[in-house]
């Protein structure tokens, strides 16, 4: 059983940083991607990036237009834990944030992953 639990969430003034974590358990990396996603009341979950892992120690990350150059996206496979740094928060940033599991390569369809967690809610005020 695949299980995602996110946390690192809350709310900061424009400029600051925030980290989600994304907890994964009953999951093997390799092969498969790991997304982030978000979703801002009223709008559409959008994908913000992903991370498709080759090996061990190899694997590479996507992002969307509006947080490249702020959000960067790691894993540490010895903690089963896949990190969202956040940088630069933007009020336009404030959304509730998922974590989910692709059997393939990244996608920024919703449709393409098959596990989520339940979400970690991001606030930045200007």
């Amino acid at each position: 059983q695949v299980q995602l639990v996110e946390s690192g969430g809350g709310s900061v003034q424009a400029g600051g940083s925030l980290r989600l974590s994304c907890a994964v358990s009953g999951y093997t990396y390799i092969g498969k991607c790991m997304g982030w996603f978000r979703q801002a009341p009223g709008k559409e979950r959008e994908g913000v990036g992903g991370l498709y892992t080759y090996t061990d120690r190899t694997y590479s990350t996507y992002y969307a237009d509006p947080v490249k150059g702020r959000f960067t996206i790691s894993q540490d496979n010895a903690k089963n834990t896949v990190y969202l740094q956040m940088n630069s928060l933007k009020p336009e940033d404030t959304a509730m944030y998922y974590c989910a599991t692709a059997p393939g390569v990244c996608s920024w369809s919703d449709t393409e992953y098959n596990y989520w967690g339940q979400g970690t809610q991001v606030t930045v005020s200007s």
